[in-house]
């Protein structure tokens, strides 16, 4: 497809599948415009990475023609990738005041703080880059500052709504501009681009107001330490914990880095402004366990966070236990749920008192239900409906609805490029998708040598072999395996093994074996049977050849 085409086109490269990584490009006369860039987590699924970003090749390849990065809120499946990929696509980017001050903590922890330009757009403000005019409209959500944004092409108007909800009294910002969505209606609208999170939820995902209302007797009658756990970019809702704490008497600490980034550009942005600085963890030792509630990181399990080490009792400064009580304040994403119920087993199992959103109202989605859906459709009135932010029966329940409402619904998977205008609008081509592993500071593709071999150690497990040769090609000594997560080392399949590995190699013709990559190559074939025949499992095998002369 010639990236000079007239037209108007959209293409989500993360974001329609069960890990949210969005990242969508619009493409208008040749020029593109990003929206988003966020990561996912591995999961049960992918036990082998913690952190993944989308393969940005597609853009990357053509970022002379990108002319910006928006950013619609501050939560990491929006604005996580950003400090990974930047680098490959260079362009400004375009964030409220909330969202660039939780960017630029991130962007100066990759070095890059000084390099990207980043440019602050008001909420509900305007901008114009190239053939794009964009408004910001303000959006209730379970983070300061989200914003949908209202895109004017010479082909259409486009609404893309990023993550919101209709909260009559979300305690910390505006409430959803409906008035703002009803005018954008009113001058027509192409397509309306929207978040499919909740689309099978009958009714109204609820208020904030209802937890903020609720927490300060729940709390009220608990004794021992207190500890509440949320998403850390709930701002509101650490707010509501807070102001729980003061109305029963107990003061607030924080634990996790991810909170302490937050409350800085919370602080830094002008909210929590009635809430007095959060005590440390240090500081929190000090504190009677009836006077203290603690706010921990870590709602989903998340291996190395507050939560997480803190039921693993290998936390060095928080402990719970006996008489203590944690609070779940949020919901179980989909693929976390193992994880969670692991950090709440060990919570349970040293007599800690549980308490989530099942039995006791702590939390709320960020996320519109179908009656919220129902009413933006009604204020933006769109020809299409485009269904993104969810996994393949989100997105199928979003269309249903967005149909019965008059919209026409049009279904993408990650790649497809949707031609919107001119004419009937139609998938036209696909665009290589994929996923990167974030692996310490490198970035490694999912399908790649290193992480197959990577989920074959995890399940098989990994032997490595190594043996001495004379010049000749002679054994000399024994060879020896190390197979850690097979075999303990004083175990006697590991001597057979060796023994039987060693006899294979020994009997390899002469010339095969003064030939290094020959002898290398029969030596793995050689042990990967042996550990095969006695394990009835593939796992990695490698060796390694030590020639001495003499």
């Amino acid at each position: 497809m010639n990236s000079n085409d007239d037209d108007l086109a959209f293409l989500p490269l993360g974001g329609t599948g069960e890990i949210g990584m969005n990242l969508n490009l619009y493409r208008c006369n040749g020029q593109w415009l990003a929206v988003d860039c966020g990561l996912g987590f591995g999961g049960p699924e992918h036990p082998e990475v913690e952190v993944m970003v989308p393969d940005p090749v597609y853009i990357a390849e053509r970022r002379k023609d990108l002319l910006g990065l928006v950013i619609t809120h501050a939560h990491e499946d929006h604005l996580g990738a950003v400090a990974w990929l930047w680098r490959q696509l260079r362009c400004p980017v375009y964030a409220t005041p909330f969202t660039a001050a939780v960017l630029r903590r991130k962007l100066s922890e990759a070095g890059l703080a000084s390099e990207v330009p980043l440019h602050v757009v008001q909420p509900g403000g305007q901008l114009d880059i190239g053939p794009y005019h964009i408004e910001f409209i303000s959006m209730a959500h379970s983070v300061p500052e989200a914003q949908a944004l209202a895109i004017t092409t010479p082909y259409g108007l486009i609404v893309h709504s990023g993550d919101w909800k209709l909260d009559p009294d979300p305690t910390l910002g505006p409430v959803t501009d409906e008035g703002a969505l009803k005018r954008i209606g009113d001058r027509g609208v192409l397509a309306f681009i929207g978040d499919s999170t909740n689309a099978l939820v009958e009714g109204h995902s609820g208020s904030e107001s209802e937890v903020r209302r609720a927490l300060p007797e729940l709390i009220r009658h608990l004794s021992g330490r207190v500890a509440v756990t949320c998403f850390a970019s709930n701002v509101a809702r650490v707010e509501s914990i807070a102001l729980a704490a003061k109305a029963v008497g107990r003061q607030v600490a924080i634990a996790g880095r991810s909170l302490r980034n937050i409350e800085a550009a919370a602080r830094e942005c002008g909210y929590l402004t009635g809430i007095p600085p959060f005590l440390s963890e240090d500081a929190a030792s000090d504190i009677p366990d009836d006077n203290l509630l603690l706010i921990l990181s870590g709602s989903q399990g998340e291996a190395r966070s507050a939560m997480s080490r803190v039921a693993a009792d290998s936390h060095p400064r928080i402990a719970l236990g006996e008489g203590d009580t944690v609070i779940f304040s949020s919901r179980v994403i989909p693929g976390n749920e193992r994880a969670i119920h692991a950090v709440q087993d060990n919570l349970a199992r040293r007599g800690v008192h549980l308490m989530t959103d099942d039995d006791h109202m702590v939390h709320v989605s960020g996320h519109p239900a179908r009656d919220e859906l129902r009413r933006i459709y009604a204020l933006v009135r769109p020809t299409y409906a485009v269904p993104v932010h969810g996994e393949w029966r989100h997105l199928a329940a979003h269309a249903g609805l967005a149909s019965e409402l008059g919209a026409k619904p049009l279904m993408l998977e990650d790649g497809d490029i949707l031609r919107l205008a001119p004419g009937v609008p139609r998938v036209i081509d696909s665009a290589p998708v994929g996923r990167l592993a974030v692996d310490g500071n490198r970035l490694v593709p999912m399908t790649g040598g290193v992480l197959a071999a990577r989920r074959r150690m995890l399940f098989n497990g990994v032997v490595i072999g190594s043996f001495v040769v004379d010049a000749s090609g002679r054994i000399r000594g024994a060879a020896q395996i190390s197979a850690p997560g097979l075999f303990e080392p004083e175990d006697p399949e590991t001597a057979r093994i060796i023994g039987e590995f060693t006899a294979s190699v020994a009997d390899l013709p002469e010339a095969m074996r003064q030939d290094d990559f020959t002898l290398l190559e029969s030596a793995r074939a050689s042990l990967r049977r042996a550990v095969g025949r006695r394990l009835q499992k593939r796992p990695l095998v490698d060796v390694h050849l030590i020639r001495i002369a003499g």
